[in-house]
């Protein structure tokens, strides 16, 4: 019986080029696993703040935990089918632990999804146990948002090892998800220091002092990995983007809450508040960084952390004046719509600022402020050296 046998030669060159340049549907599911947890994880805030905890069996549970099902059937798959064959070509860029070998944001990303599903009935067993959540950081939540940013930090990692390896247009098409992921951690850690930023604290040292100890961390590493001019910028444009699309679409949905006391009558979905404007001082650390390519590390790094912390405070404390104004209580900025266990005394219900701290408190949560951003920029200066040396 005749065979044929095909081999890369024997294949027109233009196919090969299509098949290279093709992004994989394993990376397309990992960046439908994050997205998803994104989305779902601001429809349980929001879920927690119009109807109260009600069910496990939310449509915004189901969301978050189809992060974990996506990841671990995406890069478990991929991980099986380089160790046993299907995939065998990538063994030459990838690694082996415990007898298996897959891409290192294979591995990554596969681990986290199996957190987040671990901590589901963790979660459930401690809402029956404790009743609702005090506070975000709750030990199940951490280990959710752990396991979630493990499958955003795989994915990363995974699309990394691509994209430093291809050329061209097919390199520039993987910058951007690179980019869009690398704007999904960002909205991960903000959402963890969320208690840290409501509007109305935005007149205080410690609200500067957590952005800085934050945001530059992400900007510097994926802007020194992607290499493109706006890298940053796009970053903080994400997060933005995606809390205000938020903000927009959950009121445009009936809710009513099930659990007491309600001391504000809520008939909508409650939006989160309108995002930091971190895009405009991310402009401002491109530029910077543009033109300060050849100096020593440590000295950009305390530059930026200078600019960012400045353009911040500019930015950020008028309109945080704006957002207490009347101007700002409608559908786009959305100052007007509350908890439904928000109390009347409540600073943010009566549109004001939490008693501002003494100068002397002020200046030291600044220079502490400083201080921080030029750290964790430096450190993001060294996360993205090493993510441009990813290849596997």
């Amino acid at each position: 019986m005749a065979s044929t046998t095909t081999t890369i030669a024997s294949v027109p060159a233009t196919s090969v080029r299509s098949a290279v340049e093709r992004v994989p549907w394993y990376v397309w599911c990992s960046v439908l696993a994050v997205t998803s947890a994104m989305i779902g994880g601001q429809w349980d805030i929001s879920w927690h703040r119009s109807i109260g905890r009600d069910t496990f069996w939310t449509p915004a549970h189901m969301a978050i935990y189809l992060c974990g099902v996506l990841a671990g059937i995406s890069c478990g798959y991929l991980i099986l089918a380089t160790t046993f064959g299907n995939f065998s070509h990538l063994r030459e860029t990838s690694v082996k632990l415990w007898g298996f070998e897959g891409p290192l944001g294979a591995f990554i990303a596969a681990w986290g999804g199996v957190a987040m599903l671990t901590s589901a009935p963790f979660d459930n067993w401690w809402h029956s146990a404790y009743g609702l959540d005090v506070k975000i950081l709750s030990p199940p939540h951490v280990f959710l948002i752990l396991g979630n940013l493990a499958v955003n930090t795989g994915t990363l990692v995974l699309i990394l090892g691509m994209m430093n390896r291809a050329r061209d247009e097919f390199r520039s098409k993987l910058n951007w998800l690179f980019l869009y992921i690398g704007g999904v951690v960002l909205i991960g850690l903000m959402l963890m220091v969320m208690e840290f930023s409501w509007h109305a604290v935005m007149h205080n040292g410690p609200f500067y002092r957590v952005m800085c100890m934050v945001v530059p961390l992400v900007l510097a590493g994926i802007a020194r990995a992607s290499e493109k001019r706006w890298a940053a910028t796009t970053v903080a444009f994400v997060y933005w983007f995606f809390f205000a699309a938020m903000g927009w679409i959950l009121p445009l949905f009936p809710a009513e809450p099930k659990l007491g006391p309600v001391y504000h009558q809520v008939t909508q979905f409650v939006p989160p508040e309108f995002p930091i404007l971190l895009f405009i001082p991310a402009l401002a650390l491109d530029l910077v960084w543009s033109r300060t390519r050849g100096w020593n590390l440590w000295k950009q790094s305390a530059v930026s952390g200078i600019v960012f912390l400045g353009v911040l405070l500019a930015v950020q404390w008028p309109f945080a004046d704006f957002l207490q104004l009347p101007a700002a209580r409608n559908w786009f900025f959305h100052t007007h719509i509350f908890d439904y266990n928000a109390r009347p005394n409540w600073v943010n219900v009566r549109h004001q600022f939490i008693p501002p701290d003494s100068l002397f408190v002020f200046s030291k949560e600044l220079l502490l402020g400083v201080i921080f951003a030029t750290l964790t920029t430096r450190l993001g200066f060294a996360w993205g050296d090493w993510m441009r040396r990813v290849r596997r």
